[in-house]
């Protein structure tokens, strides 16, 4: 007889920037999943009076707090933003931290299974970093989509839209680490047709793990 699985069936939403992620996560929410966010995580991570943020400001200095001694996030970006090596040293503080945070949150769901919203996870190490995930579902759209995007949502020259893309995992990057696929370039109707038909293939894929069996092969939306 199979060992029981005792650990939810863990699917990954990621994608670049503008590229539709909250959409997609929200659109699972109605569908009653619960939604694990790295973002919310990361904010946890670096609250005031946590280990995280005295690693930052150990390695950055005070002057990536506000007044009230908490993370300066705007300061912070503008530290990291054009200097690699010092993002480099803020991922290893933070990063960590979110994964234990999100993982542990996806250990506690209920449901049938539970979706993990990690927008760096191509930049965060992919799989390797996070070897309790099931499956990987990248929300993809083109760069002249995700430009078009920013500067509209973010009211940004595309000058600045175009760095913020390029600071990024490259599409192909993302893709490599993929299981499943949704090209966000339709309308949000056609979003909710591919997420319904996701939803009721993650289902089938769980209660297959929780009866010991094989997962089926990837599939694109």
């Amino acid at each position: 007889m199979a060992e029981a699985v005792t650990s939810p069936y863990c699917v990954s939403v990621t994608g670049g920037v503008a590229s539709g992620k909250t959409a997609l996560t929200r659109r699972f929410e109605a569908l009653g999943i619960r939604v694990a966010d790295a973002d919310i995580a990361a904010r946890t991570a670096v609250a005031p009076g946590s280990v995280g943020l005295a690693a930052i400001v150990e390695t950055f200095g005070s002057d990536v707090l506000d007044q009230d001694g908490a993370l300066d996030r705007a300061a912070m970006r503008r530290r990291v933003f054009d200097d690699a090596a010092a993002r480099h040293r803020l991922e290893a503080i933070v990063h960590p931290q979110v994964r234990a945070l999100l993982h542990a949150e996806c250990l506690a769901a209920s449901g049938p299974y539970v979706v993990a919203a990690i927008p760096l996870l191509a930049e965060g190490g992919g799989r390797d970093a996070y070897p309790w995930l099931d499956r990987v579902l990248v929300v993809d759209a083109p760069v002249d989509a995700q430009r078009a995007r920013l500067t509209q949502r973010d009211g940004i020259d595309s000058t600045l839209a175009d760095r913020m893309i390029a600071s990024q995992a490259t599409r192909a990057a993302r893709l490599s680490i993929a299981d499943d696929v949704i090209v966000n370039t339709g309308t949000l109707a056609a979003l909710d047709a591919h997420v319904d038909a996701l939803d009721a293939h993650y289902r089938v894929l769980a209660a297959a793990r929780a009866a010991g069996l094989e997962s089926s092969p990837a599939t694109a939306a």
